[in-house]
């Protein structure tokens, strides 16, 4: 192998590492299409492109191709001259592929080195006076994965030819077959007959192989006789038109087969002269073995940019509902965080027990009488008799916890229901059920989440407790009821309280400000109710964030796979590779000895 081969092959590796694990998985527009084209890609890599950028001058693989009884086989047992291959009337008569080569090159075809997806077994020229409808082994779907490999001395060495199935088979496998077959030909021997050349399936195939730079040769078989003067000019102007005009056609007349299903040896000459030119001549070999090498990776870089288009529109969908998910757990953060300041957490239970602690008719006796009665009220809750301040802070925390919950579970609906509007939604919907209601513990860290708060304010609170005075003071007030105060004042705006709430709630929160004021002083206040605030958001917004997680993990998992950059990256890569070692010159030099020595 010559110096600038393995940084190639590595490329090519690179390439099909990232196809095997292409990562289509959402059922996007195209993305089956896609996924398919990629395994097929991979396939062309491992039955083609490896071996023969391994080794330029390897025998010429020649892949007999055509539409159903256009008569294949015929023309195979007609260019050895014996049946090897099965051929009749009942459809499809080739299912088994049949590789023939000349006995010298059999090292070449033994080993997996291409179509390494075909298990090899050894056949047997059939014993003379078989008719070409007994020929080859009777046809089996187990057969459909196995390469017959069979040498005979009438094909010339360094080049062997294969009998695929029909392209346009009633049978999946046998199409399929076809296709891998055909993709992994260093050149084609295409029959079509004249009925049929017109055919849009053949040409879309040709197509293909026009835009790999395929060597095509065309069998025109079973022409009436003397019609080859109307037909041949139609065939030859198609060929122009797709791209393949300096392809040879080869006119097989209609004509009576002999006792053994076999067309005279001169019907074929014209072909066989070709094949056997070409394979005579090493520096022809290693032209078309360059240029379809070429055409091959300039195919395949097309292919993989458009696989990449399908890659980038699958976490382009991930991105986007990520961005759903992000923006509903934040508008339930947001919630929260309004039902908190729009004094609804106080309403019913939590004023009246407020009430019942703060007395609002004090309010106008004189901010220091109501600071002694709230001291001996705190003093009575330390003797741990029952005190309304407990039930303040009960009332508050269950509004607080049914708030996160309510909007826990409306986020975790709204996601459900974006997830419904694309068919990839829909499919992650249904792997992941669970996604339409907030999560099993998902009550449980909300209180988790207030408790921890409320745990955070009494720290604040003793943190802010500097002076010996302030201290003295919180201690004589209670520090549960300080804290309960700060909470009051947090949540106290009038925007969602009617009547005589307002007044009821906007007076409580007076009350608590003021003891808090008394405590700690005006700017202080302001600063704790600020940090508070603060700090409950920060919670909730975390508590929601990892709710969120489940659907964000749900989606992630489509993101698992090669990326588009790295697609059209490592694509890029083995273009450029090829163009540094300079593929249709260098075969000439190749220093490659392979396993095609003496057999």
């Amino acid at each position: 192998m010559s110096g600038g081969r393995p940084a190639a092959l590595d490329s090519l590796e690179r390439l099909r590492a990232s196809l095997t694990d292409v990562g289509l998985t959402l059922p996007l527009d195209g993305a089956a299409a896609q996924r398919e084209a990629a395994a097929a890609a991979v396939r062309q890599i491992d039955d083609y492109i490896r071996p023969r950028l391994t080794d330029l001058d390897a025998p010429l693989l020649a892949v007999v191709g055509g539409s159903t009884g256009s008569g294949k086989s015929t023309i195979v047992n007609a260019l050895i001259g014996t049946p090897t291959t099965r051929a009749g009337v009942i459809r499809p008569t080739t299912r088994q592929p049949i590789l023939v080569h000349a006995p010298v090159d059999a090292g070449w075809f033994a080993s997996d080195r291409i179509l390494p997806g075909l298990a090899r077994v050894r056949g047997r020229v059939t014993a003379p006076g078989t008719p070409a409808s007994a020929a080859g082994d009777a046809p089996t779907a187990a057969r459909m994965t196995e390469l017959m490999l069979l040498g005979h001395e009438r094909v010339p060495e360094s080049l062997a030819l294969v009998d695929a199935p029909d392209i346009d088979s009633v049978a999946d496998d046998n199409r399929a077959l076809a296709a891998q077959l055909l993709a992994a030909a260093d050149l084609w021997l295409f029959v079509t007959t004249a009925n049929r050349y017109a055919d849009a399936v053949p040409w879309a195939l040709l197509d293909g192989a026009a835009a790999r730079d395929v060597t095509v040769a065309v069998v025109l078989n079973r022409v009436p006789p003397g019609a080859a003067a109307e037909v041949l000019p139609d065939v030859t102007a198609m060929l122009e038109d797709h791209g393949l005009g300096g392809a040879p056609v080869f006119v097989i007349e209609e004509q009576p087969l002999d006792e053994l299903g076999m067309l005279p040896a001169s019907a074929v000459d014209g072909p066989r002269a070709w094949l056997t030119a070409i394979a005579a001549d090493r520096a022809e070999r290693l032209r078309i073995a360059a240029n379809t090498l070429r055409g091959a990776v300039a195919d395949l870089d097309a292919r993989v940019a458009v696989i990449a288009a399908a890659r980038r529109a699958q976490l382009d969908w991930v991105d986007a509902t990520r961005e759903l998910v992000a923006h509903e757990y934040a508008s339930a953060a947001e919630a929260v965080d309004e039902a908190t300041r729009d004094g609804a957490l106080l309403r019913g239970e939590v004023l009246a027990r407020w009430q019942d602690f703060v007395g609002t008719t004090d309010l106008f006796r004189g901010i220091e009488r109501w600071f002694s009665r709230a001291r001996d009220s705190a003093t009575a809750w330390i003797m741990e008799r029952p005190q309304p301040v407990v039930d303040v802070e009960t009332r508050i925390e269950h509004g607080l916890h049914a708030v996160i919950v309510d909007q826990g579970g409306r986020a975790a609906a709204a996601v459900w229901a974006g997830l419904q509007r694309s068919d990839a939604g829909r499919a992650i919907a249904q792997e992941h059920p669970a996604l339409g209601t907030e999560s099993p513990g998902f009550a449980d860290r909300a209180a988790a989440t207030i408790r921890e708060w409320q745990g955070a304010l009494l720290r604040l609170i003793q943190e802010n407790a500097g002076s010996k005075r302030i201290r003295a003071r919180v201690l004589s007030a209670g520090l549960n009821v300080v804290t309960v105060a700060l909470m009051i004042v947090v949540f106290a705006s009038t925007g969602g309280l009617t009547g005589g709430e307002i007044a009821i709630a906007g007076g409580s929160a007076v009350i608590g400000q003021k003891l808090l004021e008394t405590i700690f002083g005006e700017d202080a206040v302001r600063r704790l109710a600020a940090q508070a605030r603060k700090d409950l958001g920060t919670r909730v917004a975390a508590l929601f964030d990892a709710e969120s997680m489940r659907a964000v993990d749900a989606l992630e998992r489509a993101r698992f796979g090669a990326s588009p950059e790295s697609l059209r990256r490592e694509s890029a890569a083995l273009l450029a590779d090829l163009r540094r070692i300079g593929v249709a010159g260098e075969g000439a030099e190749s220093d490659a000895e392979g396993p095609g020595g003496p057999a």
